[in-house]
């Protein structure tokens, strides 16, 4: 669960914060007019009122309140100047959070102007800012989101128009709750249906909230019960709705979307299972080491998959031209090596073009592009050795870069390796195999492929494992099946030693 890619952050120097200030400043303005259209519409259902004579009796209780957003607002750009300055740093991050507030605002604001107060979803902007930024970031916004709701709620004139008065002390208590139990829950929730059910989980803060403060209400009180109910499920479907429009527009990462993305039925998978059916075929065997890495080393296992997934889509530009994709016919034999490597080295650059074409996460992109980061292509330049007298440059026959620069992209370079060289092991014992899987790591890191991600010799060592104990059972061997033919009348014809 995350915001965005990490290639998206910039550094945060002086022109980063003074444009973040202004930033805040501007969504702050976004704030106060939304306050005052809730407070113009309150007006309209009060009979002895109206908007300006309501604003110049009560300009106190607007400076208040005015006041009050403000100090909330900075409040969330001290936390994040202290905590992470990324995401200041980051235009994007910024409109994401006040996007994600001024939508949650509105969405219980209507809800409690047109039906019941303690219908309001409160818990959709702690499930949002859970999958869009993480648990940590969910939990303080959560906090800002319940102190900002009692402060429109008290000073917009919400209570004049509402007779459940118990209801706005509680308000802070109600929605800090709701939203935390969504968040620690919704945590756990890795599918959309069981995110539908979390809403079941966040209507219990507010049952026991609405029970106490209305008990003295009778039969009515259970009328209320089910409007807490109510916004307890619609906190659950306001956030469904609105996952795949914030996903879409900040392309954000989520667990979601990569599920959605490494599903066989996704226009590139599907692309590559119909071109290049090889290169599909072993990127599926990648995902499957690259996501067991992950799980050893907890790391993020749906990027991981993912990644692996889209590691080498680059292919499908010239899927004839790699090994797995050929029957037979090998056009590397009419080309010299020079052409060759040129054609088999572009296809990181290509995976990376072809996924940002698609408007897919710059963060897979980033995988394809650098997980064989400056390898030589030994093949070719073995072949080239061979055909000149003279010494060949090993950077002509090399990937071009970037090395590595995430522990995910390491473990899909040695993943992707792995997988390929053990397919041309005549003997698949586990020694072969670990003896293989070894040197592919020890090459790469003579090679300093890993120097500019913070992988440690102990994660290599949990790789190397990982990787062993997977392809040993991929690549397992059966007892070889008697030739026996069956005839139609149970009769058999032995054909070999039974």
């Amino acid at each position: 669960m995350r915001y965005s890619d990490p290639a998206d952050v910039k550094k945060f120097g002086k022109r980063e914060c003074v444009r973040s200030v202004f930033d805040f400043l501007f969504n702050y303005i976004i704030l106060l007019a939304l306050v005052v259209l809730f407070i113009w519409l309150n007006t309209l259902r009060l009979p002895s009122e109206n908007f300006f004579s309501y604003m110049s009796e009560h300009f106190n209780t607007l400076v208040y309140l005015m006041a009050s957003v403000f100090l909330l607002c900075f409040t969330i750009y001290f936390y994040y100047f202290f905590e992470d300055k990324s995401v200041l740093a980051t235009q994007k991050s910024i409109w994401l959070i006040f996007l994600m507030l001024d939508v949650s605002i509105l969405i219980c604001y209507f809800f409690g102007y047109f039906f019941n107060i303690y219908s309001r979803p409160i818990a959709v902007l702690a499930l949002l800012a859970l999958m869009l930024l993480g648990r940590r970031d969910a939990i303080f916004l959560n906090v800002i989101f319940a102190l900002m709701m009692f402060a429109i709620d008290n000073f917009s004139n919400f209570s004049e128009i509402n007779e459940y008065v118990n209801a706005l002390p509680g308000t802070p208590l109600m929605t800090f709750s709701a939203g935390m139990i969504a968040i620690f829950v919704g945590n756990q929730v890795q599918t959309r249906l069981r995110s539908f059910l979390t809403g079941f989980a966040v209507c219990a803060p507010i049952l026991l909230m609405v029970a106490c403060l209305e008990f003295n209400r009778g039969i009515e009180m259970v009328y209320l019960l089910l409007f807490g109910l109510e916004a307890g499920i619609l906190s659950a479907v306001f956030f469904m709705a609105l996952l795949p429009v914030f996903e879409a527009v900040f392309n954000c990462i989520t667990d979601y979307r990569l599920r959605e993305l490494t599903d066989h039925d996704a226009p590139l998978m599907r692309e590559m299972k119909d071109r290049a059916m090889g290169t599909f075929n072993h990127s599926i065997v990648v995902a499957h080491l690259a996501e067991a890495c992950a799980i050893a080393l907890d790391e993020d296992t749906a990027l991981a998959r993912a990644a692996a997934y889209y590691h080498d889509v680059g292919k499908l530009r010239q899927p004839e031209y790699f090994t797995e994709n050929q029957a037979g016919y090998n056009p590397h034999n009419e080309l010299s090596p020079e052409l060759s490597v040129d054609i088999i080295r572009a296809h990181a650059k290509d995976g990376y073009d072809l996924i940002r074409s698609k408007h897919l996460p710059k963060l897979l992109a980033d995988v394809a592009l650098q997980h064989h980061g400056t390898m030589p292509i030994k093949y070719f330049y073995a072949k080239a050795l061979k055909m000149t007298d003279g010494e060949l440059n090993i950077e002509d026959f090399s990937y071009p870069g970037p090395k590595p620069q995430t522990k995910v992209a390491a473990i899909i370079m040695i993943s992707d390796a792995s997988e390929a060289i053990s397919r041309t092991l005549p003997d698949r014992s586990p020694e072969k195999v670990e003896s293989a899987v070894r040197d592919v790591i020890e090459e790469r890191m003579d090679l300093d492929q890993f120097d500019e991600c913070d992988i440690t010799m102990k994660d290599l060592t949990v790789i190397k494992e990982t990787i062993v104990s997977c392809l040993t059972g991929v690549y397992h061997s059966r007892i070889q099946y008697p030739k026996i033919k069956l005839k139609r009348k149970g009769e058999t014809e032995s054909k070999g030693d039974e």
